[in-house]
């Protein structure tokens, strides 16, 4: 390669994880399959302790070529590094990155992340997200530079700590960020590097910045509902730039619609909470203008059906529909991406097709994921 850059290869939201009596642990190992999607020679690792309110420590970690599941290849294994140690520990609200790795990764081959925790830690800051790209595994016990044993071993969806793996890679390449809540956090995404994976010549690395319940808006204070995530204004200088990203897909905005109820029914859910057009389209505005101010490209996504869904109402909906017109006509943004049609009953604008929900009337199936990826423009994955 004649001339490279370091690109975000992959990446997740760091948010908060839901608090339980057992949110710490100890002697374990955590497993991150990252799908290549194009070749380099150096990786770096970034390590977010973002949301936590104590100190983490990451006792060693690795990285190897795996078979996407608990296996790799002991033969094709490195240390990582921190400042040249083989740990580091990151104070609350703070975040560690690796030094340059030298290690050759090829275009679809599956770069395993292994860490190990050996004290106990608070496992706060942490992202739930799905998809066929997204399993993750955690082992009782050492198990970062061989396959993790079957009995001792589960896989998961929560992704802890690990927030960014960036390669050094041509100039050519670089990173799409989908940006959004527990739509982005699930599958589209990943149907999305499937879909610039299978391109003769892929330059697009698809990652991800979402998290489940985060609104733009507002956020909870409360230790119920903390984990549903930060609001755009604390979220958005934290997660960006990031490196080699040019383009973002924001996707937000239905949870700040659909989450209000009134504190008879909801003490944490105030009306007070529900938005107006001009608060959700300002919201977006400042969204973009982070985007254009870190150089990337911005793109809105429209907001899906809710029919169906337990706070479903009239009003609500027509608050969707009118903030969906709203960002197909933006013209501050740099396009927008109609995902609701994509989805949507061709006799009932308000619904999923019925083929296209996941049953809970607000997220898709994954048919309906598949039709988002589908929905966005080709040239975005030049």
């Amino acid at each position: 390669m004649s001339e490279n850059k370091w690109v975000a290869a992959w990446s997740n939201a760091i948010s908060i994880a839901e608090h339980k009596p057992e949110g710490y642990a100890k002697n374990i190992t955590l497993r991150y399959p990252v799908l290549a999607p194009f070749s380099a020679d150096k990786v770096r690792l970034t390590f977010d302790n973002f949301c936590g309110t104590e100190a983490v420590t990451i006792t060693r970690a690795t990285i190897a070529i795996g078979d996407g599941k608990r296996g790799i290849d002991v033969n094709r294994l490195c240390d990582v590094t921190f400042k040249g140690n083989s740990s580091v520990t990151i104070e609350a609200g703070k975040t560690a990155q690796s030094d340059d790795i030298s290690f050759a990764v090829k275009t679809g081959e599956t770069l395993s992340v292994s860490f190990y925790l050996g004290d106990f830690t608070q496992m706060q800051s942490a992202v739930y997200v799905s998809g066929p790209l997204s399993q993750s595994w955690y082992s009782v016990g050492n198990h970062v530079d061989c396959e993790l044993p079957l009995e001792r071993s589960k896989s998961n969806n929560w992704v802890y700590f690990l927030s960014e793996v960036d390669f050094f890679t041509d100039s050519r390449n670089h990173a799409l960020v989908c940006y959004g809540d527990s739509i982005t956090a699930q599958n589209w995404p990943d149907e999305l590097a499937l879909i610039a994976g299978a391109q003769k010549s892929n330059h697009t690395a698809i990652v991800r910045r979402a998290a489940s319940g985060c609104r733009i808006l507002r956020q909870y204070s409360c230790l119920k509902y903390d984990s549903y995530g930060l609001k755009a204004s604390i979220r958005f200088p934290h997660e960006f730039p990031m490196p080699g990203a040019d383009t973002i897909i924001i996707q937000e905005g239905i949870n700040d619609i659909i989450h209000p109820v009134g504190i008879e029914e909801n003490p944490f859910r105030p009306w007070d909470d529900m938005p107006t057009l001009k608060e959700l389209s300002d919201g977006l505005l400042y969204c973009i203008d982070q985007a254009h101010s870190h150089g990337m490209k911005a793109y809105l996504g429209t907001l899906l059906p809710i029919r169906g869904w337990r706070t479903f109402a009239p009003f609500r909906d027509e608050l969707r529909m009118q903030l969906n017109d709203w960002m197909k006509g933006c013209r501050e943004a740099d396009g927008c991406i109609d995902f609701d049609l994509a989805v949507r009953s061709t006799t009932d604008p308000s619904s999923f097709e019925d083929v296209c929900d996941s049953g809970d009337h607000l997220h898709p199936s994954a048919l309906g994921y598949k039709r988002m990826a589908q929905a966005v423009p080709p040239h975005l994955l030049d």
